[in-house]
């Protein structure tokens, strides 16, 4: 089978390399693919956006299988478009069709499922611009800090944390009436907050039946202990060493069981992969968010520790067998470090060329945002390279990790130092 990997992080040359690794699929291509998923797929300079050029390389191709990276063609319906697409109906897309990506696309569509399947979150009122009044007394009620969330995509930016019940209103403010993050605030919705620790929860689904795949934590703030701006993400680890037997049945029992019941008694259509980000708040698990593809950098942990050949679970999700699937993990621990451009996640520059990736031994190298130019590698984007090691505990999985990325060159590279400091 020929299999289409749309996206161009860190996440799909995990995709790519993961994929590579299966006897089930012939060739792989990449759109638009990174100087890392050349190494195992034809890369196509295309936007992941652009429906019609992508229809033209399946049907060009004989693409077989679309795997969605990236959240915003899975909120523009590209899943749908394939569907209602004569050519393109009996190709199969892993990813939600448009009303079951509303559960990333919309934050109020999302909390609002919650609620009506009794799945544990945070309190939360929907505000627009006609009910600012109501947004500011339900503010009052709340302690401090104080969360806002654009309603829709803002590329991980759109989520204040204020400390402040002033400066929160004036931002509610600037959300919906000074548009601070566009359309993607056309509606906010207020959170109380949550005092706890996070992990990363990844099931796939057919809308019905469930594999749950390893469990991860990520670290979001570009600073060393955990200060600053929020990123993509600056590293991962897997398994979480905080996650016991105890906290996983509890997991599946009030949160990843009501929720694909909800979305089959509702009729959600979904197939592919859910991320469902959690915290702990003291011994109870509760939903942050749902996002309805892998997450970045999580994957390039979670995949590197899973046994199966990933084809073979692919087409199990498609040919409804997922029930039948038998999930093998490695016991090692896996440790992913990522390396920006200098300024990100605020104004960085491209083009800096890239040295030291052939002096790999151990660890696996995703690349995030880089191009390849006459041979030579350029960082592409603010996150660059994601360096993964395993070992037998996250500790030493870390140790390698940070002692390959030393070898890494490139001006203005920037990586934290401190990953699972909290574990």
């Amino acid at each position: 089978m020929n299999i289409l990997v749309l996206g161009g992080g860190g996440r799909e040359n995990a995709f790519c390399w993961k994929l590579s690794k299966s006897k089930l699929v012939n060739k792989i291509f990449a759109v638009p693919g990174n100087a890392g998923t050349e190494l195992y797929a034809e890369n196509h300079n295309i936007s992941v956006n652009d429906f019609k050029k992508i229809k033209s390389l399946v049907i060009d191709k004989k693409i077989k299988m679309v795997l969605v990276g990236p959240e915003e063609p899975l909120v523009r319906g590209i899943h749908d478009f394939f569907l209602n697409d004569d050519f393109l109906k009996d190709v199969h897309v892993i990813g939600p069709q448009k009303q079951g990506a509303l559960l990333e696309g919309s934050k109020s569509f999302a909390k609002e499922f919650m609620i009506r399947n009794n799945i544990p979150t945070a309190k939360h009122l929907k505000v627009h611009e006609n009910n600012i009044n109501e947004g500011n007394l339900f503010l009052e009620k709340l302690s401090p800090p104080y969360v806002l969330k654009a309603d829709g995509l803002a590329a991980g930016k759109g989520v204040l944390i204020i400390n402040n019940l002033n400066e929160a209103k004036i931002e509610l403010k600037r959300m919906l009436v000074d548009k601070k993050f566009g359309e993607a605030s056309k509606n906010v919705v207020i959170e109380e907050f949550l005092d706890g620790i996070e992990l990363s929860c990844f099931v796939l689904t057919d809308g019905k039946n469930y594999i749950t795949l390893p469990m991860a934590k990520d670290y979001k703030k570009i600073g060393e202990g955990d200060i600053g701006l929020n990123t993509g993400g600056m590293g991962a680890i897997s398994p979480v060493p905080f996650v016991s037997k105890a906290l996983k049945n509890k997991i599946d029992k009030e949160i990843i069981k009501p929720t694909i019941k909800g979305l089959y008694k509702e009729k959600i259509p979904f197939r592919g992969f859910l991320f469902i980000g959690l915290i702990k708040v003291k011994d109870k698990p509760k939903v942050i968010e749902y996002n309805v593809r892998m997450g970045d950098p999580e994957t390039e942990v979670v995949l590197p520790r899973i046994k199966n050949d990933f084809g073979e679970i692919l087409i199990s999700l498609v040919t409804n067998k997922l029930k039948f699937v038998k999930m093998e993990f490695s016991n090692d621990s896996a440790a992913t470090i990522v390396s920006v451009s200098q300024g990100y996640p605020e104004k960085y520059e491209k083009g800096k060329e890239i040295k030291g990736l052939e002096k790999n031994t151990e660890s696996i190298i995703f690349h995030c945002g880089t191009i390849k130019s006459s041979k030579k590698v350029f960082t592409n984007g603010g996150r660059v390279l994601a360096v993964t090691s395993f070992g037998k505990d996250f500790k030493l999985a870390l140790s390698k990790s940070y002692s390959f990325i030393k070898n890494i060159k490139y001006e203005g590279i920037y990586y934290r130092k401190d990953i699972g400091f909290d574990l």
